[in-house]
Parts: structure tokens; C-alpha cells; sequence
């Protein structure tokens, strides 16, 4: 196993940017005034195995991120600015390092936004927002600000989220995805600090429409549909798939709650254009992919609310043809519903068939856990697994990817302001994770964080 370089100065810079602030000590919000908020986390991850090609077999290297966050609120309006810090230390030539781990000083929220209550009836609801934001939509299968990763996506336009009588609630966007920046890894290795760029070269708009369809007194469950369009064209200095692609969505959902059944279908379509290669001109092809999760639960009338489910996730992969048929995720997070993203990265919603048992519940105040199991196999064997990039393009290695065994463990220290976490997980690889290719050797991958996390 490698050795730590000692990176003690730097792990303090992060911090130090947030413990600066003299909002570090808790105070209430105001109605209307300025808050201050943030935290910061320092973790460390270690993998043995690794499943991914071209990448170190052992390795191991420290994150931190540091965020500090302004809001200042004057009656119906809002005006909010957000700087992340995130980093990587210990990292060498065959770490598999990219911009969602490395992201120095940047500014990721940025918004003017106004509340409108009334304005669309009595009782009504609405909120509209203009600026850089990070965003949570619906099952956060499509667009997601993902916690466990390092860095986080942020979008820039307009955003307006609604709710009126009957149950009604709706959100809607224009937005230009910011796209990280640094690209190259010498830079990102140095921590560079560059501003994310967006412009009219990525955008993505739709909206969602949603109704609460439970009688009063009945866990919460909504009906939603959903559609999405994402344009992409190359930069000068940025080749692309110059993807256009719509993304259809419909689910329902049960809300978890104690003593209650609770459930989740959703299926989402896509189709559009995109093209074979990022090559300035290369040919287009038609696309049609189709994702599918599906969740089965109930909650126990104990303590700790016990939750036990069954689920499925599928998404469609590539195979030869004229017809591209991965399944592209969009911004949708990953940790939820598969596993840890850092050095491990390996399933994801593409070319993926993973049942699966989850148990999670929360024993006291402070500490909560989950486990899961997944056996995951490929939907198209021609197609890379998931987000590893193990492939066989003749499709001779077979589909079972492997089973996965997925666990976390959080604890308060101290209540609301520092949290402990281990995140773990254990890979039994199946027969195309050890045959294909370009396959890593190796029967397992073993991979575990340790986090700290200070908030304010």
C-alpha cells in the first residue's frame, strides 16, 4: 500500500477557510437578516483491488472539502453565495482522480431569489430563483447535488418550484450546467483554481409535474411525470458527444412511515441524438434507452424505524448497431441508490441489472446505519459495466458483474455539529469483472472511508 505523503499543511488550508469566518459558533437564523453556514469534512479512502482499468490496484488518498455559505433574507426575497473548496492529497500518477474529487475555490451558488405566495391561488406557493444554484429535483434520479461526493453540480439560469390547491406542486428550469474546470490532470493535481464555465454550449430545461394522491391521514404518496431536454455542442478547446437528448419521466412514490407498506416506481425514457465519438465530425446516431427503478418497503414500529426493502434498478446498455442505446444518467446521484463514488465508482444507472435488499434505521438520536446487497449483472454484454470502464466489446465475458455488499455507519459527536462516517464495501467480482479485457486481476475489491465532518 502506497505511503501517505504528509500533506498536514495543505489538509489545514481547507479548513482554515471556514473557521475564519466569526459565524463559526451556532446562532439562530433570522427571519430577515444575513446567516452564515458551512462545514468541513476531511476524509480518508482507501481501496484494495481496485475494479477500474488503468488505475492503481491499492491505493489510498485523503479529500477535503470546505464550504461556507451566505444567505440574506429581506422579506420575500433571498440573496444566496456558496464557496466550496475541495481537494485531493496523496494522490499519484494511477489515481483515478477527476473534477469529482478537485474543485479549488469555487463559487457554487449565486442567486437572487423571490418568494410569491398567492400567486397562484390561494394557499398557493411559489418560488422563483435566478442565478448560479445547486439543485435537488424529484427522486434526484435526473438532476441531484450529490453529498457524498467531493464536489458538487451546480446549474446557472432560472429556477421556479411551486405548490397550489389539491395537492398540486411543480418545479421547472433553464439551465446552463456548469462544467468543472480544471480538465487536465496536471492542473487539477495542483490544485489550480479556475472558474467552472457555463454557457449556451450545455444547457438542459424541462420540468416536472407532481400531485399527492394519499387521503388524509395516509403515508404521502405522489404521482409525478416528468421531461427533460439536454443540448450539447462542442467547445473550441472542449470535444463533446453533442448530445441532444430528451428524457421522459413518470413515477409513484409511498413515503416510508411506521407500521406502513411503502413503495417507488419510476421509469424514465430517452431518445434524441448523440454523436459516435467526440471527434469535431463524427456521424450522429439515433438514441433510445430506458432506465427503471423499483423499491418495496416497510417501516417497523420500533425505535430505531427500522426500514426493509427489496429493489431494482435496471438500466439499458450499448450494443453494436445504428442505434445508441446506453442510457445516459444525466446529473442524477449516485450514492443513494448504488454505492460510494471516489476511488470506488463502480455501478452506476448505465448498462445495469441490480436487484437488491436494503435495511437502514436509525437506533438513537445520533447514530443511523445502512447495509445493503446487490448482485449486479450488465444489460448488454457488448457495453461497459456501469461507470468502471471494464468492457468487452465482442461480448464473450458473460454479464454477472459480481455481488455487492454496501454499508454505512453515521454518528453525531456532538449533536448537529460534528458527524462521523464510515462508508464500506465489498466486491466479490463475478465472471466479466474477471475476464473482460481490460479487467483489473483480482477475485474482490475492498474499498472504505472515513469521514469527519464539522458544520456551522
Amino acid at each position: 500500500m502506497p505511503k501517505p505523503k504528509s500533506c498536514l499543511p495543505a489538509l489545514l488550508a481547507s479548513p482554515l477557510l471556514v473557521l475564519a469566518s466569526p459565524a463559526f459558533a451556532a446562532e439562530a437564523k433570522p427571519a430577515d437578516g444575513l446567516a452564515i453556514s458551512g462545514q468541513v469534512r476531511v476524509r480518508y479512502e482507501v481501496i484494495d483491488g481496485q475494479a477500474r482499468p488503468n488505475a492503481n490496484h491499492t491505493d489510498q488518498i485523503i479529500n477535503t472539502r470546505a464550504t461556507i455559505k451566505a444567505v440574506w433574507t429581506k422579506g420575500p426575497w433571498q440573496v444566496v453565495g456558496e464557496l466550496w473548496d475541495a481537494r485531493v492529497f496523496n494522490d499519484n500518477a494511477g489515481t483515478p482522480i477527476t473534477t469529482g474529487e478537485i474543485n479549488a475555490l469555487e463559487l457554487v451558488q449565486g442567486y437572487v431569489g423571490l418568494d410569491l405566495p398567492g400567486a397562484l391561488g390561494q394557499g398557493s406557493k411559489l418560488n422563483v430563483r435566478l442565478g448560479r444554484e445547486t439543485l435537488n429535483i424529484g427522486s434526484r434520479r435526473l438532476i441531484a447535488a450529490d453529498d457524498y461526493r467531493n464536489t458538487i453540480n451546480s446549474y446557472t439560469g432560472l429556477h421556479a418550484e411551486a405548490q397550489w390547491r389539491g395537492g398540486w406542486r411543480g418545479s421547472a428550469v433553464f439551465t446552463l450546467p456548469d462544467q468543472r474546470l480544471p480538465l487536465d490532470r496536471r492542473a487539477m493535481h495542483a490544485h489550480q483554481v479556475k472558474w467552472d464555465h457555463e454557457g449556451f454550449d450545455l444547457q438542459l430545461w424541462g420540468g416536472f409535474l407532481g400531485k399527492v394522491i394519499s387521503p388524509k391521514g395516509a403515508p404521502v404518496t405522489l404521482v409525478e411525470a416528468g421531461y427533460l431536454f439536454l443540448t450539447e455542442r462542442d467547445r473550441p478547446d472542449t470535444p463533446t458527444r453533442d448530445r441532444s437528448l430528451n428524457t421522459s419521466s413518470l413515477r409513484i412514490a409511498a413515503d416510508p412511515a411506521p407500521a406502513h407498506l411503502d413503495y417507488e416506481l419510476e421509469g424514465n425514457y430517452q431518445w434524441g441524438e448523440e454523436a459516435v465519438t467526440t471527434a469535431s465530425n463524427a456521424p450522429r446516431a439515433p438514441v433510445s434507452a430506458a432506465n427503471l427503478h423499483a423499491r418495496l418497503g416497510y417501516t417497523f414500529a420500533d425505535k430505531a424505524k427500522t426500514h426493509l426493502s427489496v429493489e431494482l434498478d435496471y438500466a439499458t446498455g450499448d450494443s453494436p448497431g445504428g442505434t445508441i442505446t446506453r442510457y445516459d444518467p444525466l446529473y442524477a446521484t449516485r450514492r443513494n441508490d448504488f454505492a460510494p463514488a471516489g476511488l470506488y465508482n463502480v455501478p452506476y444507472r448505465a448498462n445495469i441489472v441490480a436487484p437488491g435488499l436494503r435495511l437502514e434505521g436509525a437506533p438513537g438520536k445520533r447514530f443511523d446505519y445502512l447495509l445493503t446487497w446487490h448482485p449486479m449483472w450488465l444489460a448488454n454484454a457488448y457495453d461497459a459495466f456501469g461507470s468502471s470502464g471494464v468492457r468487452d466489446s465482442a461480448g464473450r465475458s458473460g454479464t454477472f458483474a459480481g455481488h455487492q455488499f454496501d454499508t454505512r455507519l453515521r454518528y453525531w459527536a456532538v449533536p448537529k455539529r460534528l458527524r462521523l462516517e464510515f462508508d464500506g464495501v465489498y466486491l466479490a467480482k463475478g465472471g466479466f469483472m474477471q475476464t473482460a479485457p481490460n479487467a483489473q486481476p483480482g477475485q474482490s475489491t475492498t474499498y472504505g472511508s472515513f469521514n469527519v465532518t464539522a458544520f456551522y
